[in-house]
């Protein structure tokens, strides 16, 4: 196929997708990103276009990265509007992970302790929110008392990393380590390797948090582009552990 031809091919495609933004009623900053960015109409075709045909939670949680990573602050939009019309704990559970991922660790600590009353007590998720807005906001303590009044059998990767970082917080290295380590194993993204990471080099294991490091840069690799910011953020987070 000759340049000429390309060139035109991606011209209908991006005209086709500019179409699509129009008539599905999506937001028009996605215009801006089909006609100005390079590959932008590969993007939206990927995050919008690809989930609508095939389906599947995969393809579903693909786009939603992708809008994340092109509108940081789309999600919490929308949940404090859902908040404020329907002020039900899904949404509040909802709004408080939105405000968690801006950095409004105070804003979700409240959240998260307003859901958690009555029969949402012990709610796993609630309950690890809580304890990751804690472990930010400097309070250790109340941070694992959150993650230690979830089941046992509610336990998942992410309350186990939280639970983990509050013992490597309070100097319970040795318990930590379980948690971590058995946390990066089990997570998918980045974070949980990150975090291990970063716990192996505090306690003198250099090494061991290299050969981590070299991993997610290879995974960073082979990921769709608009997804390796988020992914490299936390892989510095490691390299930063290692000085």
């Amino acid at each position: 196929m000759t340049v000429l031809g390309g060139g035109l091919l991606y011209l209908l495609l991006s005209l086709a997708m500019a179409v699509h933004v129009v008539r599905s009623g999506r937001p028009l900053w996605w215009l801006m990103i089909i006609l100005m960015l390079p590959f932008g109409s590969i993007i939206y075709g990927l995050a919008i276009v690809a989930p609508e045909m095939m389906g599947g939670a995969g393809a579903q949680r693909f786009a939603a990265e992708t809008r994340a990573a092109l509108d940081p602050g789309r999600e919490y939009r929308e949940a404090k509007r859902a908040c404020d019309e329907t002020p039900t704990v899904r949404n509040q559970s909802r709004l408080a992970a939105a405000a968690a991922g801006l950095g409004r660790h105070d804003e979700a600590e409240q959240l998260y302790r307003e859901a958690a009353q009555g029969v949402h007590a012990d709610d796993p998720v609630l309950l690890t929110g809580r304890a990751n807005a804690l472990l930010e906001l400097g309070r250790p303590d109340e941070a694992l008392a959150a993650a230690e009044a979830i089941k046992p059998e509610d336990r998942t990767p992410h309350s186990r990393l939280a639970h983990g970082r509050a013992l490597d917080a309070l100097g319970r290295a040795r318990e930590a380590e379980v948690e971590l380590k058995s946390a990066a194993e089990d997570l998918p993204g980045f974070e949980g390797q990150a975090r291990y990471a970063a716990f192996l080099a505090h306690n003198g294991r250099a090494a061991e948090a290299r050969e981590i490091v070299a991993d997610m840069d290879r995974r960073i690799g082979k990921i769709p582009r608009p997804l390796r910011r988020e992914a490299r953020d936390w892989r510095d987070l490691a390299a930063r552990a290692l000085g």
